[in-house]
């Protein structure tokens, strides 16, 4: 079973019960890492943000 984060509610939804999709993070393949997906995403953009201020600060080489 996979499952789904609803950001606007903040529960956790199954594929029998899950909102519509544009109200979705998903899927999972665990309750916990559905339940867990805001802080990963949080924890990704952050990694993300600070390579992409490293590849900035390093400039073109062109």
């Amino acid at each position: 079973m996979t499952y789904w984060y609803n950001v606007d509610s903040g529960q956790v939804e199954d594929d029998e019960h899950k909102s519509a999709a544009d109200h979705l993070m998903g899927p999972y393949q665990s309750r916990d890492d559905a339940a867990n997906a805001l802080a990963k995403a949080r924890e990704n953009t952050e990694k993300w943000d600070a390579e992409d201020r490293d590849w900035n600060s390093k400039g073109s080489s062109d």
